[in-house]
C-alpha cells in the first residue's frame, strides 16, 4: 500500500522535478529560441521588437477604427472542410430567424427589437436588446423553433456547399475582426459560424457533445504587415503555428485550415488528430474537401479597447442591416436538453445534447498570448508555437494540453522527452487531471448558483 502511494506520488511530482532538472542542464530549447516564442506569447522584449498590448494608447496603435488593411486579406487563411461534412457553414441572420430566446428556467423573452410590438420569435437586430437580460446569475439562450434533432435544413446547411471555381460560399459570410495590438502588432481573427456542432463517437458509440450553433475561429497575427504566426480553434483551445510553416494554398499567401468532421475544430494537416484524449481513443479526422475562401464572403469589424466599429466587408454596408449582433452575449444555441429528454444521453465522458457556444466577443480577442486560454496547470502560461507540420496532430501538439505539451517538446534530447512521456502514461495524467478540475469547476459553479 506504502509503495503504491510512493509510485503514486513519483508519478505525479517527477514530470515538473524533470522539467526543472533538465532546464538547469540544459537540456531544454535553447535561451534565444524561447525568447522568440516569449515575444509571440509575452509582453517580454526581445532585440528590437516591441510590446504587444491588449489596450494599446492612441500613440501605439497601427490602425483606425473601421480600419481593415489590405495585408489582412491577402493572408486571409483558407479553409478544407471535411468531404462528408453533413454540417456545412451559414449565416448569422438566416440562423437567428429560426429561434427564440428563453431564461435558463425555459420563460420565453419577449422582445421589441426595431418593431414596434413585442414578439418572441428573433431577428438578427434584436440580439442587442437580449444583453439587458445577461446577469452573473442568469444566462440567455437562443433556442430553435423547430426540433433539431431532425436536421432541419437551417441546421445542416445543405445548400451552402463552396464554388467549386472559387471556393465562395454566396450565403454564409464569415466574420473578420481586426484588433490593433500597438506598436505594429496587429491581429485578425476570422470567425466561422456553423448551425451545429456534431461531437465526436466513443468506442462506436455517440455521438456526444452535440450543441446547436458552432463558432469556431482563427487568428493571423501580423508585425508591420507581415504574417508571423497563425492560431487555429479546437475544442476550447487550439494550436499555434508559425506561419512561415503552414501550408499555403496553390503557392499564394493563403495559408491552409482543415476544419474536422462535425465538430469544425481547425488542423494544419490532413488526418487522424486527437480530440482531448491520447492515444486516438477520442478522434477529429480532417481532408481536403469542399475549399472554402471566407475572404470572399464577410462581415468586417475592429475591436479595439473594447470598442466594437463596423467596417465594409464584401457586401457594402451589410454590417450596419445586421445591427450589434455581435454584442450579444448570451449563448449561440440551446440549453443543454434535462436527462429526461428522450432525445439526450450519457456516456462517461459526454453528454449527447450540450450547451451552445457564446459568440465571438467571449473568444479573448484582447489576448497577447496567440492562444485563447491556457490550462489551470499551465502555471507559466506557455502557448506552444510549433515550427513544423505532420500528418495529423498528435495528443501534445494542440494548446488545449499545452502544459504537458509544452514541457514535453522543449526537452532535448528525446530520450528524455520519451520517458516523462511514459512515466505520465503517454499524456494520461494530464487529461485525468484536467477532467478533475473540469468536474470540480462544474460543481462549485452549480453549488455557488
Amino acid at each position: 500500500m506504502r509503495l503504491n502511494y510512493l509510485l503514486t506520488l513519483l508519478t505525479t511530482l517527477l514530470p515538473f522535478i524533470c522539467t526543472c532538472c533538465c532546464s538547469s542542464l540544459g537540456l531544454l530549447k535553447r535561451s534565444d529560441e524561447l525568447q522568440i516564442e516569449n515575444i509571440l506569447s509575452s509582453d517580454t522584449h526581445f532585440k528590437n521588437l516591441p510590446l504587444i498590448k491588449s489596450y494599446p494608447s492612441k500613440k501605439e496603435r497601427t490602425l483606425s477604427e473601421g480600419e481593415i488593411p489590405q495585408y489582412v486579406l491577402d493572408y486571409s487563411p483558407v479553409v478544407y472542410l471535411y468531404s462528408e461534412e453533413r454540417y456545412l457553414p451559414y449565416d448569422v441572420a438566416e440562423f437567428t430567424s429560426h429561434f427564440h430566446a428563453e431564461f435558463s428556467n425555459g420563460t420565453k423573452i419577449q422582445v421589441r427589437g426595431n418593431k414596434k410590438h413585442l414578439h418572441t420569435n428573433l431577428s438578427i437586430t434584436d440580439l442587442e436588446e437580449l444583453n439587458r437580460y445577461v446577469t452573473k446569475d442568469e444566462m440567455v439562450y437562443m433556442t430553435s423553433n423547430d426540433d433539431f434533432d431532425k436536421d432541419p435544413d437551417w441546421l445542416t446547411g445543405i445548400k451552402n456547399i463552396p464554388n467549386y471555381y472559387n471556393g465562395e460560399i454566396q450565403d454564409a459570410p464569415a466574420t473578420l475582426i481586426v484588433v490593433d495590438k500597438g506598436n505594429g502588432w496587429v491581429d485578425s481573427f476570422w470567425f466561422y459560424f456553423y448551425s451545429f456542432n456534431m461531437g465526436p463517437y466513443v468506442m462506436g458509440m455517440g455521438p456526444f457533445g452535440d450543441h446547436v450553433g458552432d463558432w469556431e475561429h482563427s487568428l493571423v497575427r501580423f508585425y508591420k504587415g507581415e504574417p508571423v504566426v497563425v492560431w487555429m480553434s479546437a475544442h476550447g483551445g487550439g494550436g499555434a503555428y508559425f506561419y512561415n510553416n503552414l501550408e499555403k494554398y496553390d503557392n499564394s499567401k493563403h495559408p491552409v485550415i482543415f476544419s474536422a468532421r462535425g465538430t469544425h475544430a481547425n488542423y494544419p494537416s490532413t488526418g487522424q488528430h486527437a480530440h482531448d484524449i491520447p492515444y486516438s481513443i477520442l478522434s477529429d479526422f480532417t481532408d481536403r474537401g469542399p475549399l472554402w475562401d471566407p475572404s470572399l464572403n464577410y462581415l468586417a469589424y475592429t475591436f479595439n479597447n473594447g470598442k466594437l466599429t463596423a467596417a465594409n466587408g464584401t457586401v457594402p454596408f451589410r454590417e450596419a442591416s445586421y445591427d450589434n449582433w455581435l454584442l450579444y452575449n448570451g449563448t449561440w444555441g440551446s440549453k443543454m436538453l434535462p436527462a429526461n429528454d428522450s432525445r439526450q444521453h450519457w456516456s462517461p465522458f459526454e453528454w449527447k445534447y450540450i450547451d451552445g457556444p457564446i459568440g465571438p466577443l467571449g473568444k479573448n480577442l484582447e489576448r497577447v498570448s496567440p492562444c485563447q486560454r491556457c490550462k489551470w496547470w499551465n502555471f507559466w502560461n506557455g502557448c506552444n508555437i510549433r515550427r513544423y507540420i505532420k500528418y495529423g496532430n498528435g495528443f501534445f501538439d494542440s494548446e488545449g494540453n499545452n502544459s504537458c505539451g509544452t514541457m514535453y517538446n522543449r526537452i532535448q534530447p528525446g530520450i528524455f522527452r520519451k520517458i516523462i512521456e511514459t512515466i505520465t502514461w503517454g499524456g494520461w495524467f494530464c487529461w485525468i487531471m484536467d477532467l478533475i478540475f473540469g468536474y470540480l469547476s462544474v460543481f462549485f459553479f452549480f453549488t455557488k448558483v
